[in-house]
């Protein structure tokens, strides 16, 4: 069993699996990068006396705007409880006050029900499930291992292409678990990690998986908005807590949206981006000292810490903020197993399309989806075909090392997100996004013809490539360049047939939400753009 993604979903993936299975979790990265790593906010579990998984299952409805998966949701709501006992059970500490655990309330959230660690939740889950995945028994863990396909036999996933070690190879598999996250880098302005670039979404349709509802991306509102700084998230729980968006001159610009300050993300980025735009402003300010120091001090330390390190402090002056791309709602569609389209292809987190999170994702569901899902594991009949040995036939010549082939790649990289964030970003148009898409088509048609893409048509199953370690990195960059023009192309199209505006996907040209179009999207290669009714998963 190959599981690809060391995040939340891959970790307790990990842990999920039968003990008997061998597992081979990959990880892109040597460094600790992925998305559930840097989540701030929280997990989201109904445990108040004042709150009930019913309301829970309610607030999460009513943020998906009228796609989510009611069977999928009602999963979510009534396992979160067990699953944070599971969490306490392994070890991870949230906040407690006075000896009960800490909830905290973000948007579109009727209750308190957002459990903590200070601002840095994500972090202190994946660290705890890293340590119990390396006590698992038969596990094998191999970082800077790059995904570069997925290998079909007949109807069946049955492994996939992998660059790892000095060499591109072929690896046989029982069956594989994609928990390779979003696609968010996709996006100019994003709080998403480096390794976000929708490989798992691309290399999934190109197996012939089903992507359901890709059109959907949640902006977030409260991203640090500095020349020159990343776009790092300033959680949403500091709203919850009392923070106050406001302009220069005082007024709020999110005055005349229901819910002000906790209205849904995106109404609130919608706000904002369009407030900008009115005004001429690349940004509006985030005010955190109603918040209070004290309280700022304990749950809010790792964002005084960005802050102060690019000359802003939070205790003393406003927050300079604006929406930035933040998590993908749509990806490899799935049921409450995981099962993919594909026989022997499981999808976890935030790469899946679950039907959790609908048109727009309620606050701190996430990782808890991330939990919910892989537990599932556990209790389905997993689809697996055990590995045979699969003959090595032929060498390849490495790929040559140039730095114009490098700086090619980061103009291409920046050319694409910066499209994608200009022409389909927090507002959409048809003209716009039809010019994107034709700009991508070419990019796409001069990529099919890069040297040193050439090798992936021709390699096959049983080829091995020897890769010099100089070339590894200039290969995997040319793989993600590739996979984001893929996934631009992929949104667009997804984002040109909602002819409405629903959640996270706003048509300047259709601004209404139209009943009709209570549908998911569905895209499969081979096939012409099509919809399913909500309640179907086939």
């Amino acid at each position: 069993m190959v599981v690809v993604g060391s995040g939340a979903a891959g970790l307790m993936a990990c842990l999920a699996l039968p003990v008997q299975l061998n597992v081979l979790l990959l990880t892109k990265d040597s460094r600790a990068r992925s998305a559930s790593r840097w989540a701030q906010g929280g997990i989201a579990a109904a445990l108040g006396p004042d709150d009930s998984t019913e309301a829970h299952f309610h607030d999460t409805l009513a943020a998906g705007a009228g796609l989510c998966e009611p069977r999928a949701v009602r999963l979510l709501v009534e396992q979160a409880p067990r699953c944070v006992e599971r969490l306490l059970s392994l070890g991870v500490r949230f906040d407690r006050q006075g000896g009960q655990l800490s909830r905290t309330i973000e948007a579109a959230h009727s209750q308190r029900r957002v459990l903590h660690a200070a601002d840095q939740t994500g972090r202190a889950i994946v660290e705890v499930l890293q340590a119990r995945v390396r006590e698992r028994p038969r596990l094998h863990q191999h970082n800077d291992a790059v995904v570069l396909q997925l290998w079909r036999d007949g109807r069946r996933c049955c492994g996939l292409q992998l660059m790892a070690a000095g060499v591109v190879g072929w690896l046989r598999a029982g069956a594989v678990v994609l928990a390779s996250g979003g696609g968010c880098r996709l996006f100019a302005q994003t709080t998403n990690p480096p390794l976000a670039s929708g490989d798992g979404v691309v290399m999934a349709y190109r197996a012939g998986a089903a992507l359901r509802d890709l059109e959907f991306v949640q902006f977030h509102p409260t991203a640090l908005m500095i020349p020159g700084a990343p776009h790092f998230l300033i959680s949403e729980a500091a709203r919850g807590e009392g923070a106050v968006l406001h302009n220069l001159d005082g007024s709020d610009p999110v005055a005349a949206v229901g819910g002000g300050n906790l209205a849904s993300r995106d109404e609130v980025s919608r706000a904002l981006a369009e407030h900008m735009v009115r005004r001429g402003d690349t940004h509006v300010w985030l005010d955190l000292r109603p918040i209070g120091q004290e309280r700022l001090l304990r749950q809010f330390p790792a964002i005084l810490e960005r802050c102060r390190a690019w000359g802003i402090d939070p205790l003393t002056m406003p927050v300079p903020v604006a929406p930035a791309a933040h998590y993908w709602m749509g990806g490899v569609q799935t049921d409450l197993q995981a099962h993919t389209t594909v026989p022997g292809l499981y999808a976890l987190g935030e790469v899946a399309s679950s039907g959790v999170h609908g048109a727009n994702r309620l606050a701190s569901n996430s990782l808890m989806e991330c939990l919910v899902c892989a537990h599932q594991l556990e209790q389905g009949d997993l689809d697996l075909d055990l590995p045979r040995t699969v003959p090595v036939h032929r060498l390849a010549a490495p790929v040559a090392v140039t730095s114009s082939s490098m700086v090619a790649a980061r103009d291409i990289s920046r050319r694409i997100r910066d499209l994608c964030w200009t022409m389909a970003g927090v507002n959409r148009r048809e003209d716009a996004m039809a010019m994107a898409q034709q700009q991508l088509q070419a990019l796409a048609h001069g990529l099919d013809h890069r040297p040193e893409l050439a090798w992936l048509k021709t390699s096959a199953p049983g080829d091995r490539h020897p890769v010099l370690p100089q070339a590894m990195g200039l290969l995997r960059r040319w793989v993600e360049v590739e996979h984001l023009c893929a996934l631009g192309l992929l949104l667009l199209e997804a984002a040109r047939f909602r002819r409405e505006s629903r959640g996270g996907h706003y048509r300047l040209d259709h601004p209404a939400q139209q009943p009709f179009w209570r549908r998911h999207s569905r895209q499969q290669q081979g096939r012409a753009i099509s919809s399913r009714p909500v309640g179907i998963e086939a």
